[in-house]
């Protein structure tokens, strides 16, 4: 997804080899066209006997920084599924969608890993077209499965008295198939011939995605958005109103909690949005012969929401707390309290 990133940066690097002297210039071409910086010291790379030598290509420190994101996307998700695997009792549907989230986060955190070696060691259109569809279904899933947790959680206030019967593992399991079966399509359409490498003319910021395909998805991101905002604001009406019920006896409790729970949803839209909504709307204007560290600064955030989704939906169960604490030290600390989620909880 990011894989022409890079090459666009290092197109605009001075070409030092074009303005050395004669003596510079014939030592470049017998080294096989290696870079030599300004002081003359070689910065090409040696291969084996040294008679074969290649260019080294520039590292941006913008990949880098999407690279180290990668890994830790993938090290906090990968702790999650592992809580949630060896975990026999974390087996409710709210569980089964949290371990999807994390599922398509950790595969977004190893597509950027991959987008980094495609770059800088394949630098083939296979591994692009690998990394794009990779980070493509992985992200679109990511925010699918955001989506089914925000309507798991309004069914659970909405129909609160029959919730745990009509929320049925079967039911998540079909919602869940859909989910990844549309996002492996959407990954599978730049392999298919839907992307830019004949015509680069026609590409989106990100290579090789075409303008057309990334408006589609940044408008199919708004309209989900759109989505989850209106859920979540149907879930506060609702917590208000089971506050209201309960206020004669446990007034001071109620307001606190409500206002708690309200506070939280804020923090999650607000977060989501500052996360996504830059990119999605830098995709809608912009294209390819838009300046790249534009780029780069709108997907840096796009990414780290999949840093973030592990602390708001995971690591804040007291649930998966325990199943992590039993996991890392074998006890629970004495403080700690596995207070059970009611209706009224947001």
């Amino acid at each position: 997804m990011i894989h022409s990133l890079a090459a666009a940066m290092s197109s605009h690097l001075p070409n030092t080899s074009s303005s050395s002297s004669p003596s510079s210039s014939s030592s470049s071409s017998s080294l096989g066209g290696a870079w030599l910086l300004p002081d003359g010291r070689n910065s090409s790379l040696v291969r084996n006997n040294g008679a074969d030598l290649h260019p080294l290509a520039p590292v941006s420190p913008w990949d880098v920084a999407l690279c180290v994101t990668g890994t830790l996307i993938s090290c906090e998700n990968a702790l999650v599924l592992a809580a949630l695997f060896y975990t026999p009792s974390l087996r409710a549907p709210t569980f089964i969608l949290i371990g999807s989230l994390a599922a398509a986060d950790l595969l977004a955190g190893l597509g950027l890993v991959l987008n980094f070696i495609s770059i800088y060691a394949l630098d083939t259109d296979l591994a692009t077209l690998v990394s794009v569809g990779l980070l493509i279904a992985a992200f679109s899933a990511s925010v699918l499965n955001i989506l089914a947790i925000t309507v798991d959680r309004y069914l659970s206030l909405y129909n609160a008295l029959t919730y745990n019967t009509e929320r049925t593992l079967t039911f998540t399991y079909a919602m869940l198939a859909l989910i990844w079966l549309v996002c492996v399509a959407l990954g599978l359409l730049p392999a298919l011939g839907w992307n830019c490498l004949a015509d680069e003319t026609h590409c989106s910021i990100c290579r090789p995605v075409t303008k057309n395909n990334a408006v589609a998805l940044a408008v199919t991101f708004l309209l989900v958005f759109a989505l989850i905002m209106q859920l979540y604001l149907q879930i506060c009406k609702i917590a208000f109103r089971h506050a209201q019920q309960i206020a004669v006896q446990q007034h001071h409790f109620a307001a606190i909690s409500t206002t708690k729970g309200v506070s939280t949803l804020s923090a999650i839209l607000c977060t989501f949005a500052a996360c996504w909504m830059p990119f999605a709307m830098y995709s809608i204007v912009a294209d390819s012969s838009y300046p790249v560290i534009y780029t780069y600064a709108t997907v840096l955030p796009a990414t780290c929401n999949s840093v973030i989704n592990p602390i708001i939906y995971a690591f804040r169960n007291p649930d998966i707390q325990k199943s992590l604490w039993l996991a890392c030290c074998g006890c629970v600390p004495a403080n700690f309290s596995l207070r059970p989620r009611t209706s009224s909880d947001v």
